[in-house]
């Protein structure tokens, strides 16, 4: 179960090995909303993943550990848990990525230790052919959005938020598997009861919005072309069972949109931020009268972007 005190026992854990990362106020946002970015992109690894990877590990037996870990990714899990094993100084891990994962993002994996297995095409036949490898191996399966300790690491991201700026009213949090929302919501909501949650989802892939919708588990769901690779595929089981009391709302975000975010915030923040971090800065630039009078706190979940994709976005808009 993840509960505030499970949360506050992932802090406990993992606060020597992680930065307690910004908020910082946007000027060039806040006109008729005060916007504040949680700069997780800034964050070990460059991305929010590291919390919940090393809440897991630092939670395991030695037994455990010495049987090997192994993880399935987009690529930003899959950093943070080569990163995580190398600071914790085990030598057995592989991290299942798929084909098209940034290469940014599989060097860093690499540069732990970690042995990288690029299957699938996509991150949902990435995970199928990943589950059936790992049946075999004996390995401790680190999941990046339906483990309730790696849950609660992430959920730290809202104890920090709201220490910072116990003002904030609302946080923006994008969804792939649900695991951070999940967290963030969990803390953010026994602080303050009636904060807004709110995710953001790519227009490609809606995944979390279906399974509300038509109230069904979708472990596994089709896209559409996305620069969003940390939000495509299915949602975590737990994430998806713990939806409507963790979220308020969705948003879905157009792909362009999220192109012009990720812009905004190398030229006008100066920060480096990846589509998948970028997305909320996105739905606040598309409609920021719906956020009007309100404290919102964007969770900028990653900054692991390829130099093309950044090529590409500076000059798709001029």
């Amino acid at each position: 179960m993840i509960t505030f005190d499970t949360i506050l026992d992932a802090r406990k854990r993992i606060g020597k090995y992680i930065y307690r990362t910004p908020l910082e106020k946007s000027i060039a946002l806040s006109k008729d909303v005060n916007v504040y970015l949680k700069l997780e992109n800034q964050q070990k690894m460059k991305c929010a993943k590291i919390r919940g990877a090393l809440s897991k590990i630092t939670s395991l037996s030695e037994e455990e550990r010495e049987r090997g870990i192994v993880a399935i990714s987009s690529g930003n899990h899959g950093a943070a848990v080569s990163y995580a094993s190398h600071l914790l100084g085990i030598t057995n891990t592989t991290i299942y990525v798929p084909e098209t994962t940034p290469r940014v993002k599989v060097e860093k994996i690499k540069h732990y230790g970690a042995r990288v297995e690029l299957v699938g095409q996509n991150y949902d036949q990435a995970h199928e052919i990943g589950l059936e490898r790992i049946k075999s191996t004996g390995a401790t399966f680190i999941d990046p959005c339906s483990d309730e300790v790696v849950i609660s690491g992430q959920g730290t991201i809202a104890l920090e938020i709201l220490e910072e700026n116990p003002n904030i009213d609302t946080i923006l949090v994008p969804i792939g598997g649900g695991g951070i929302i999940t967290g963030i919501s969990v803390a953010a909501k026994a602080i303050k009861p009636d904060i807004e949650i709110i995710g953001l989802q790519t227009a490609a892939c809606p995944a979390m919005v279906a399974s509300l919708r038509d109230n069904k588990y979708y472990e596994t769901y089709p896209t559409e072309e996305s620069i969003c690779d940390a939000l495509v595929g299915g949602v975590g089981y737990i994430p998806f069972k713990m939806a409507k009391d963790c979220i308020d709302s969705i948003i879905l975000v157009e792909e362009e949109d999220i192109k012009r975010a990720i812009k905004h915030l190398l030229l006008k923040e100066k920060l480096v931020v990846e589509p998948a971090g970028a997305i909320g800065v996105a739905a606040i630039m598309k409609n920021p009268q719906s956020f009007a009078g309100k404290n919102v706190a964007v969770v900028l979940t990653g900054g692991n972007i390829d130099e093309a994709l950044i090529e590409r976005c500076l000059g798709d808009w001029d």
